[in-house]
């Protein structure tokens, strides 16, 4: 089974180039059955994809490329995702177990209630999104990730772990961030500081914090 370590998360990939399992390509995402497995889509360019209680299992998505993208209850199972601009995308109301998505344009996004367990964000630009009520139920780790004006509000991020990451007044509203991993990051421009009880830095770090609390209480430094 392979596996990936990002501080404390060790996260179980979707493994998906074993040598007995047969991707199967199809044209749609969208099935009356509710359910697309064992399959490979990509290279399409969507003026809009909408997905409703459906769940894709067992997959590889690359290349794919909407405006705009409408997700309620999309389940995903052991898929992965590279390559890949979804647009404005509004996802909602939906788990994501063994996931790995990579060099994937989610900017402006808006996730509401997703449920993470086993899940990989890599090198992915999630600028201006907003995160609301995601929990990580399993280990979690966003590695090479942009989250410039970013926010989180209402999350259960504990022991999920960020790293290497551009945070850049993103903003961690009220939540659950026991243990979050923020080591080997830049923390001097994040807001909600405050909010950020019981997380991991190292040392160095502390400054960074100072920083951004001066800015968060809008607090004037002159000199004497």
């Amino acid at each position: 089974m392979s596996t990936r370590t990002f501080g404390h998360a060790t996260i179980t990939l979707p493994e998906l180039d074993d040598p007995g399992l047969h991707l199967s390509r199809v044209d749609t995402l969208d099935s009356p059955r509710g359910t697309v497995q064992e399959f490979t889509y990509g290279d399409a360019d969507l003026r809009s994809l909408d997905l409703s209680d459906a769940r894709l299992v067992t997959g590889r998505i690359t290349g794919m490329h909407t405006k705009r993208a409408e997700f309620e209850a999309l389940n995903l199972h052991r898929v992965e995702i590279t390559g890949s601009d979804l647009g404005t995308a509004r996802w909602t109301e939906s788990k994501l177990t063994r996931v790995h998505i990579r060099d994937c344009k989610l900017m402006g996004a808006a996730l509401d209630g997703l449920v993470l367990d086993d899940v990989l964000f890599e090198g992915c630009k999630f600028d201006y999104a907003t995160f609301e009520k995601v929990r990580a139920t399993g280990p979690v780790a966003f590695t090479g990730c942009a989250f410039t004006e970013a926010a989180f509000t209402d999350c259960d991020l504990a022991d999920a772990v960020f790293s290497e990451c551009t945070l850049r007044l993103t903003e961690f509203g009220a939540g659950r961030y026991r243990n979050t991993d923020l080591r080997g990051n830049d923390l001097s421009h994040i807001r909600g500081v405050a909010n950020l009880s019981k997380i991991l830095i190292n040392p160095a770090q502390q400054a960074d914090l100072a920083e951004a609390l001066v800015a968060d209480l809008d607090i004037t430094l002159e000199d004497d």
